[in-house]
C-alpha cells in the first residue's frame, strides 16, 4: 500500500479527539450512498417508463402508417400493398380503416375507435390481436358475402373489444352492441347516422389503458359496409426491422406510393410523450443530483476539521521529509474513500432495489392516469457508470480545498508549543 492511502485509510479509521468529526464523516458516506441510490432507481424508473410505453406502442401499432391525402381514403390498395411490401426495410404491410364511432348497448355508450382489419395481416405488424383474454379473433377472418350492398344477410357480424370498453358497456364474449357512424347516409331528408349490430367475438386486455379504453376491431369488409367506401382503405400500416429508421422509411415509402400520400411514424406521433421523458430524466438527475453535492459539503467540511485535528501529525509527517504533495494526497484520498465506500453502497442498494422492482412489480399505479397498473424498473449500466462518475468527481472536488490547505501548515509553527 502506498505511504498516503496508508495513512488516508488510518485516518478515516482512527478514533476522533472531536466526535463530531466522526459523525460528519458518517452522516457524508450516508448522503453520498443516499444520492446515488436515489439516483439509480429514478432513473430505472424512468427507463422502465420509456422502454415499457415505447414497447407497448410499437407492439399494438404500427412503425409506420401510409395515408392518401385525398379523404375518398386509398382504392388500388391490393396493388399498392404488393408492392410497397417489397421496400428496402418492410418486415410487413397491412390494410385498415380507422373510424370513430359510437357503441352502444341498452343505456351503455362510448365513444371507440373502431378498425377494420385482416386478421392475417394485422398480426404482422400489431400484437394487440394477440392479446384477447376471452373469447378469439378467427370469426374476423375475411368471409364472402352474397351482398356487397349491405351486410351478410342473418348473420350478426363480429366485433372484438378492448377490456375498459367492454367493462363501461357491460358487455361479454357473446353481447350484442350497437355501432353509430356519425358520417351516416345521405337521405331525401338530409344525412342520418348509419347504425349496425355486432356480436362481441372477443375481448383483448393489452394492458396499455388507452387501446383498452377506447379500440375495438371489426373485419375490414364489414368497416367498408358499415361506412359505404366500397373496396377502400384509409391507411397501409407497416412494420420495418429497424424502429430508429421509421422517418427514412416513412419518406421511401412516400416516394414509392407517388404523389398524394403522406406517411408517418411512431416516432411523430408520440414525439411529445418521448420529450417529456426525457426532460423528466435530465431533471431528476438535476433535482437527485444535490443530494450527493449536500454530501460533498459534509466531505468538505469534514476534512477541513480533520486538517485542523491532524495539525501537528502533518507538521511532524513533513518534519520527517515527506513533501506537499504528499500531504494533499492524503487528504485527497481519505475524501475520494468517502465517496468511494458511499458510492459502491450506493449502488449496491439502489440496483438492489431496482432488480427487486422490476422482477416483483413492488409499486401499483391507476392505469387510467398511466397507462400502465405498476412501475417499471428498467436499471442499466451505463447509468450506474454515469452516477459513479458525477458522485466520485464531486467528491474529489470537495477535497481540493482541505488538501491544499494541510500543505499550508508550518511544522515549527505547529510544534512550538509541543
Amino acid at each position: 500500500m502506498r505511504f498516503e492511502l496508508f495513512v488516508a485509510s488510518r485516518y478515516l479509521r482512527a478514533k476522533r479527539r472531536q466526535a463530531v468529526v466522526g459523525v460528519i464523516t458518517i452522516i457524508s458516506i450516508i448522503g453520498v450512498t443516499a444520492g446515488v441510490a436515489s439516483l439509480i432507481i429514478a432513473l430505472a424508473i424512468n427507463n422502465g417508463f420509456r422502454q415499457d410505453l415505447q414497447d407497448r406502442l410499437l407492439g399494438s401499432t404500427a412503425h409506420v402508417n401510409l395515408q392518401s391525402m385525398d379523404s375518398s381514403g386509398i382504392s388500388n390498395w391490393h396493388d399498392l400493398l404488393a408492392r410497397l411490401e417489397k421496400q428496402p426495410h418492410v418486415v410487413a404491410a397491412a390494410p385498415a380503416i380507422y373510424e370513430q364511432v359510437l357503441a352502444s348497448r341498452g343505456s351503455r355508450a362510448s365513444g371507440v375507435i373502431l378498425k377494420g382489419v385482416i386478421p392475417e395481416y394485422e398480426n404482422r405488424v400489431s400484437e394487440l390481436l394477440k392479446t384477447i383474454r376471452f373469447g378469439s379473433a378467427e370469426k374476423l377472418a375475411p368471409h364472402t358475402c352474397a351482398s356487397t350492398d349491405d351486410l351478410c344477410h342473418n348473420e350478426i357480424p363480429p366485433i372484438i373489444l378492448g377490456k375498459d370498453v367492454a367493462t363501461t358497456l357491460g358487455a361479454a364474449v357473446g353481447s350484442v352492441v350497437r355501432v353509430i357512424s356519425p358520417q351516416g347516409e345521405l337521405t331525401p331528408f338530409g344525412p342520418v347516422p348509419s347504425f349496425v349490430s355486432f356480436k362481441v367475438a372477443g375481448i383483448f386486455d393489452s394492458g396499455f389503458y388507452d387501446y383498452d379504453n377506447t379500440w375495438a376491431f371489426i373485419r375490414l369488409g364489414d368497416a367498408q359496409r358499415l361506412f359505404s367506401l366500397g373496396d377502400v382503405i384509409s391507411v397501409i400500416d407497416f412494420k420495418i426491422d429497424d424502429i430508429y429508421k421509421a422517418p427514412d422509411v416513412g419518406t421511401e415509402l412516400e416516394k414509392a406510393a407517388g404523389k398524394g400520400f403522406v406517411a408517418s411514424n411512431w416516432m411523430d406521433q408520440n414525439k411529445a410523450l418521448f420529450r417529456a421523458l426525457r426532460m423528466e430524466r435530465v431533471v431528476t438527475f438535476i433535482t437527485i443530483g444535490l443530494i450527493v453535492m449536500v454530501a460533498a459539503l459534509n466531505i468538505l467540511i469534514s476534512l477541513i476539521m480533520m486538517v485542523m485535528e491532524k495539525t501537528r501529525d502533518i507538521a511532524v509527517l513533513m518534519s520527517m521529509g515527506a513533501r506537499k504533495r504528499q500531504v494533499r494526497r492524503i487528504f485527497v484520498l481519505q475524501g475520494m474513500l468517502i465517496g468511494v465506500i458511499g458510492t459502491v453502497v450506493g449502488l449496491l442498494l439502489g440496483y438492489g432495489v431496482a432488480f427487486a422492482g422490476a422482477k416483483y412489480h413492488l409499486i401499483t399505479l391507476s392505469a387510467e392516469v398511466y397507462s400502465i397498473d405498476y412501475v417499471p424498473f428498467a436499471p442499466r449500466l451505463t447509468d450506474g457508470l454515469s452516477v459513479a462518475t458525477v458522485a466520485l468527481l464531486i467528491s474529489f472536488v470537495a477535497t481540493l480545498y482541505p488538501s491544499w490547505s494541510a500543505t499550508r501548515v508550518v511544522p515549527a509553527e505547529a510544534l512550538r508549543y509541543e
